[in-house]
């Protein structure tokens, strides 16, 4: 919980979202909306952000995907939310997550989520090689669509119990890579 002194939130700021799950057709403006938030994230950030990288289905071209730019960025401590928290809300992001190890803000739209986590955190390599696998390997890909497309039928409480749905699945193309030899 909220440290003495503590001038951030933690948990989910606003509470859980129920939102209906739509996945839309691979949308050829994904990458250039990716790139208008990195460059937002590069001005407010400088050199606080050691990587800055898009992830998620829409970083994977011919993916179908919910249309929510999804982005990993990097900092050498994720704890120190003074170090680069107040540049990413000055910059228009808004806190939606505060949690150990994980903070996620995203534009008043919604149309985009920025996960900031710790350099050294396997989370940040993990989003990375599952990007890289699905963008290397059409039965992946393939098998992970369909697995999105049949769980949008359903109806989720919240979106992360749809995000949640979906990691055996991942679970199993990450092992893959990784079997494949993908060093992260």
């Amino acid at each position: 919980m909220s440290a003495a002194g503590d001038s951030f939130p933690w948990g989910i700021i606003g509470g859980p979202e129920h939102q209906r799950i739509v996945i839309a057709a691979p949308d050829p403006a994904w990458p250039a909306r990716y790139r208008e938030h990195e460059r937002v994230l590069r001005a407010a950030l400088g050199a606080s952000a050691l990587r800055i990288e898009h992830i998620g289905s829409t970083s994977v071209p011919g993916l179908g995907a919910k249309p929510i730019i999804d982005v990993l960025v990097t900092v050498t401590d994720i704890d120190a939310d003074a170090a680069y928290l107040p540049a990413v809300l000055d910059a228009g992001y808004v806190l939606r997550v505060r949690e150990d190890g994980h903070r996620m803000v995203r534009p008043p739209e919604r149309n985009a989520n920025i996960h900031i986590l710790a350099e050294d955190d396997p989370a940040a390599d993990a989003y990375l090689v599952l990007r890289d696998r699905l963008r290397g390997d059409a039965e992946d890909r393939a098998l992970y669509e369909r697995t999105k497309r049949m769980l949008a039928e359903q109806e989720w409480p919240t979106v992360n119990d749809y995000a949640e749905a979906k990691g055996e699945v991942i679970g199993q193309i990450l092992a893959r890579a990784r079997a494949a030899g993908d060093p992260r």
